[in-house]
């Protein structure tokens, strides 16, 4: 089964409460129990302690007349910023830092991210945003990957991210999903693991996308933007612990999410003009077709799209699959090459 009809597979048990706790079961006896136990307990071994905690990045950040723009962040410790030694240096942080440079108004953010949740934790963590914020403008939402190691059934841990996605969206909210690394990339776990940590990540990345599309929010792919980079700069990109970005892995991660966060507020009106210091190529193709091709592409964006003024089509709702390429210099940018100028939206697939 290819990896778009798995992950419509997974977001629709997950729509309709189900369960696919088999999906990987050939593989995993394939490779052997035996084997996978004790490369666990090795990863456990080579990758560092963990933090105590993370930075309190609740604040006002910007400034700027008008009333503060409301960023709320949930997720697990990426969200909350383990491996930061400073508030400044959170995502959430960064892309609120962000968001009040172009916007000309201050932003508040509020960051009710918990360390080592898993999706089934995002209600928990929806309605402390809300006790807080009554009507946050955008979420940003960053989980998946203790699903991953604790290998939660994905259509479960799909479900938890699309009701939370709906109930954001039903009070008006922008929500801007960072799918699920693909855990395959760190590299001091050991093959056969990360050979099956790639495809369980990917896969529930691949899934998110649909999901967190069909609830209304949009979804930008977080793959392997920090793998390539370990070995040339693992000090640099990660954290003591190995595992965990460091200051300027969260920079990287905070560079793809930023245009995504300003473009679901409005911020830029036309959604295809040359944005500053951001050069674009777009497609149009059913949504888990669009959903494998983000996670083939870190830092591509997915979001909700119409074709001749329908939604979806017989492969399901249309997405715009949308590349932003960062010049050098800026956190997070891809190297520039010839062929990254910019382009109008490509035809759908062929149906």
């Amino acid at each position: 089964m290819g990896r778009a009809r798995r992950a419509r597979k997974i977001a629709a048990t997950a729509a309709y409460g189900g369960g696919v706790g088999a999906a990987g079961i050939g593989l995993i006896t394939l490779v052997g129990y035996g084997v996978l136990k004790a490369e666990v307990l090795l990863a456990r071994r080579l990758v560092g302690q963990p933090f105590e905690g993370a930075p309190d990045d609740d604040a006002l950040y910007g400034a700027g007349l008008g009333q503060p723009i409301e960023l709320v962040v949930l997720g697990d410790s990426s969200a909350a910023g383990m491996g930061a030694d400073v508030a400044h240096q959170t995502v959430g942080a960064i892309v609120a830092n962000g968001v009040a440079a172009l916007s000309g108004r201050p932003v508040r953010l509020t960051n009710v991210a918990v360390i080592g949740a898993e999706s089934s934790g995002l209600e928990v963590q929806l309605a402390t945003a809300l006790g807080m914020v009554a009507k946050p403008d955008v979420a940003v939402i960053l989980i998946g990957a203790n699903d991953v190691t604790h290998r939660i059934d994905k259509s479960i841990a799909v479900r938890h991210l699309e009701q939370t996605v709906r109930a954001l969206r039903a009070t008006d909210c922008e929500v801007v999903v960072g799918t699920c690394p693909d855990l395959g990339t760190i590299e001091p776990v050991a093959q056969p693991l990360r050979l099956l940590a790639r495809r369980w990540s990917r896969d529930l990345a691949a899934a998110q996308t649909v999901a967190v599309i069909e609830a209304g929010g949009r979804t930008v792919s977080l793959g392997d933007l920090l793998g390539s980079e370990f070995a040339k700069q693992s000090h640099e990109m990660f954290s003591h612990d190995r595992f965990h970005p460091s200051p300027a892995g969260y920079a990287r991660v905070a560079a793809v999410l930023l245009p995504s966060v300003c473009d679901a507020l409005g911020l830029w009106t036309d959604p295809m003009d040359h944005r500053p210091g951001v050069r674009r190529t777009a497609r149009v193709d059913p949504v888990a077709v669009a959903a494998v091709k983000a996670v083939r592409d870190a830092g591509t964006e997915v979001s909700a799209t119409a074709v001749g003024g329908q939604q979806g089509g017989p492969r399901g709702r249309w997405a715009m699959v949308l590349r932003r390429l960062q010049p050098a210099g800026i956190p997070g940018s891809a190297a520039n090459s010839a062929g990254d100028e910019a382009h109008t939206p490509k035809a759908p697939s062929p149906q």
